[in-house]
């Protein structure tokens, strides 16, 4: 097993997979799913793939298509106190499919992710994790902040 970096050639197979996450997080929580999301996270993709404020692993399935993938962003906000230059991560998108589970995917996708965000000295980095994933993420040092995650959602209309 290998990780690579997407192309825009697995564009399909990477909205396959987030479509697996989204059900997946519907089990642990009650999250509004907007119509017509898959096309807007492929142009998304597309825009993205290739830029240097964005990481997208993947790992090919031995018969065809994508066995895993993860998405890395860097967001700029404001300097702080605990964030001197105001860069952070945000990891997305962590998926493996079913048939490949259990055989070090997610793993791998997340070791590349986290040796991206060092090599571009990002000192914090967020994600929010299915009961799935959480195990996995606390290896890597994922804790609890110690301030709530809140968020506000546009009512729909």
């Amino acid at each position: 097993m290998s990780v690579r970096d997407a192309t825009p050639d697995d564009i399909p197979e990477l909205v396959r997979l987030r479509q697996i996450l989204a059900d997946r997080m519907a089990q642990d929580g009650s999250l509004p799913v907007e119509s017509r999301w898959q096309e807007a996270y492929a142009d998304s993709l597309r825009d993205r793939l290739g830029t240097s404020d964005t990481a997208v692993y993947v790992v090919d399935a031995p018969a065809g298509g994508l066995a895993a993938c993860g998405v890395g962003l860097i967001f700029d906000r404001f300097p702080g106190p605990s964030l001197p230059d105001g860069r952070y991560g945000y990891i997305q998108g962590m998926t493996t499919d079913p048939g490949h589970r259990r055989r070090g995917h997610s793993r791998a996708i997340m070791s590349a992710l986290m040796g991206w965000y060092r090599a571009n000295d990002i000192r914090k980095v967020d994600l929010h994790a299915t009961s799935d994933g959480e195990p996995l993420y606390r290896e890597f040092g994922f804790v609890e902040d110690g301030y709530p995650s809140l968020t506000w959602r546009a009512p729909r209309s």
